[in-house]
């Protein structure tokens, strides 16, 4: 195992930089040495002699004149060690750093301006001074694995303009702002990509970047390929799913795909098929990428959310999610896990949600079966002040962090009122790196809170007795009624899923009715008296029948 010393020099006493250093180094596998503050020129080298070090790590935070001359004359007592191969790093404010630039000695110089996984990839020899493609792992999974503790961030971005957006691409990769970069492309590239006659000149544009050939994608992928060498993913489309498919994989090198069961179609008036046929449709984009073995996330629970659903029905979703992942071939799964949807959730209730989507779908897991945890904040729940938006973006993340997510879903601060620049994007990565920082260096267990674990049972207890209303909806022939169009179908126009929004709607019923109660879950509540409604009386009201006993799911 190497070693590291490290401590701060001369009259300097701040040491949070050289405890958080060494942190990581311990994460990364070295043998630590903590000289603390204050150290003088020839107790550090003494120390590193003494510890064998391969490694000295250096800090000073006060004056830079004086810091210059003091690096100066430890750079001059040092050059014996470092001409037997001991390393030294250095570590300050961004004044002192640049003099220590200067004086050419240290292998590494931080000026805190970095993220940590930066001075991880350092630590665990994964880092060049020029950096190519090479030096990033170019798949969703071996990023995680290389990014680990930290997660990896994505965030969504697309300009109403081609050219806007190749440079908006640039400057995020350079800025080491990202590792996934989710291309948000306009209706029309969703769903008429290779119907230029069902095309609108009006709306080119309309809620992302207006692509419209292979060349705009390898345009896009070509303008990554910088700085951090950001993945590229986007939305799987409303139609022609497999061509465009096919497309993504040749020209973006698409990171995972991302798909619903129920949406994306003539219910959301998003996509042209029907409801039970877009169900098919996805199900053959989950076994295609399965068998491509490129990741697969299912983003639906939280277009139920979205509408105000029930925590239930959010819950069952994820579950059902899951399922079809792992039942049409998907050997890599992302659960997508969006927090403060609906807005008015408890932090307390949000969590308790997401743990029980985790506990229930954890025992589909298996070798051919991995889930991949990826936390974001809700969409509509960012106010418009622009300082209270970056508050809720920071500590939003900060509680995603409870579940050790893998991916880190930004959601930029400026939603509320416009897509995010690049500029915005670098901003909201540097709050939502702070926050997990936060976090990863020691957050107390907010999953053991009393109230969050009773409502994370009353969920999973509930969540069943949906599952078996759905399974309920199934014919005699049907063998696996969660992955059966049909079934699915029924699922929704039964009004077992079910959405206030979906009032008047020709596909579900939209007549559920919910609320945030006093604990801040929401709830189905009856219709007529406001009081809370249990699934079994819900469901019981629908005509759904289920039998007692047995295990629901």
């Amino acid at each position: 195992m190497k070693t590291i010393v490290a401590g701060a020099l001369g009259e300097c006493v701040h040491v949070a930089g050289v405890m958080n250093f060494l942190r990581l180094a311990e994460s990364a596998g070295w043998h630590t040495v903590f000289l603390g503050p204050a150290v003088s020129v020839k107790e550090m080298l003494a120390a590193a002699r003494r510890e064998h070090a391969d490694l000295v790590g250096v800090s000073y935070r006060l004056t830079p004149e004086t810091g210059e001359r003091l690096l100066g004359e430890f750079a001059e007592e040092a050059d014996e060690l470092r001409s037997v191969g001991v390393r030294f790093v250095f570590g300050g404010t961004p004044p002192v750093a640049e003099r220590a630039r200067r004086i050419g000695f240290f292998e590494r110089v931080f000026d805190g301006t970095e993220g940590p996984e930066v001075a991880l990839a350092y630590l665990k020899g994964q880092e060049r001074v020029q950096a190519t493609e090479a030096d990033y792992p170019q798949t969703t999974i071996a990023r995680i694995a290389w990014k680990s503790p930290y997660p990896i961030l994505r965030h969504h971005f697309g300009q109403p303009t081609l050219a806007a957006t190749l440079e908006g691409v640039e400057q995020i990769a350079e800025s080491h702002a990202l590792d996934v970069i989710s291309l948000g492309i306009d209706q029309d590239a969703q769903a008429n990509f290779f119907h230029p006659e069902r095309q609108d000149l009006r709306r080119k544009g309309a809620g992302g970047v207006p692509v419209r050939s292979v060349d705009d994608y390898r345009a896009l992928y070509a303008a990554s390929r910088r700085g951090n060498y950001p993945l590229l993913r986007t939305y799987a489309g409303t139609d022609d799913f497999i061509r465009l498919a096919e497309m993504y994989v040749k020209s973006i090198h698409i990171a995972w795909c991302a798909i619903p069961i129920f949406w994306f179609n003539q219910m959301d008036g998003r996509g042209p098929w029907d409801l039970e046929g877009s169900i098919k449709q996805h199900q053959d984009v989950i076994a295609w990428y399965g068998k491509h073995d490129i990741p697969v996330e299912l983003n639906e629970p939280h277009h139920w959310g979205m509408r105000d659903a029930p925590d239930v029905v959010f819950v069952v979703s994820a579950y059902l999610s899951a399922y079809n992942a792992r039942y049409f071939g998907a050997r890599e799964y992302i659960a997508q896990l969006m927090f403060n949807s609906p807005p008015g959730h408890t932090d307390t209730m949000d969590l308790a949600k997401m743990l029980a989507v985790i506990e229930m779908i954890a025992p589909l897991a298996g070798p051919d079966f991995h889930i991949w945890k990826q936390t974001r904040t809700g969409l509509l729940s960012y106010p418009l002040d622009d300082g209270a938006a970056r508050a809720h973006l920071a500590t939003s993340i900060y509680l995603q962090m409870a579940l050790k997510p893998h991916i880190v879903h930004i959601v930029g601060h400026t939603e509320a009122h416009h897509a995010a620049t690049a500029d915005d994007i670098v901003s909201a990565s540097r709050m939502a790196r702070r926050a997990i920082d936060n976090a990863v260096r020691g957050q107390p267990d907010m999953t053991i809170d009393t109230l969050v674990q009773t409502r994370k049972v009353e969920l999973i207890r509930e969540a069943e007795v949906t599952l078996a209303g759905i399974r309920a909806l199934a014919g005699e022939s049907v063998t696996e009624p969660f992955t059966d169009p049909g079934t699915l179908t029924r699922a929704v126009t039964s009004g077992i899923l079910d959405a206030p929004h979906l009032r008047n709607n020709r596909f579900a019923r939209g007549q559920i009715v919910t609320r945030i109660d006093k604990r801040g879950a929401c709830i189905a509540i009856h219709p007529d008296t406001g009081t809370p409604i249990t699934e079994e009386e819900r469901l019981y009201r629908l005509g759904v029948r289920i039998e007692k006993g047995g295990s629901r799911i």
